[in-house]
């Protein structure tokens, strides 16, 4: 059974930084687009942040410059760095994962995405 795992989440002033981390498990994910989405109250659920099996990048104009994709194939991990943290942030940040190996390109719409984790919240403070 796949699974995918945020943790890292919680409550930081804006400015601040936080990492998150998407821990799979139940296969590998290494020739796979992993990637970070987020929803906020009231909203759909936007795209972050992609990286492809290849190590490729792509984000959204909103965390660009500020928000680092990385992941750690040994670990079967994805992570998330956000700095400069603005109260806009805020939102539920989720993990997903496609299912189709060495596509180099970018992923950037949910109905792309095959495994989702759970989510973790994020909070920024004013």
């Amino acid at each position: 059974q796949v699974q995918l795992v945020e943790s890292g989440g919680g409550l930081v002033q804006a400015g601040g930084s936080l990492r998150l981390s998407c821990a799979a498990s139940g296969r590998t994910f290494s020739r796979n687009v992993m990637g970070w989405f987020r929803q906020a109250p009231g909203k759909e659920r936007e795209f972050v942040a992609s990286i492809s099996w290849s190590d490729r990048t792509y984000y959204a104009d909103s965390v660009k410059g500020r928000f680092t994709i990385s992941r750690d194939n040994a670990k079967n991990t994805v992570y998330l760095q956000m700095n400069s943290l603005k109260p806009e942030d805020t939102a539920v940040y989720y993990c997903a994962a496609d299912s189709s190996p060495y596509y180099s390109g970018f992923k950037y719409g949910v109905e792309q995405y095959d495994y989702w984790g759970q989510g973790t919240q994020v909070t920024v403070s004013s």
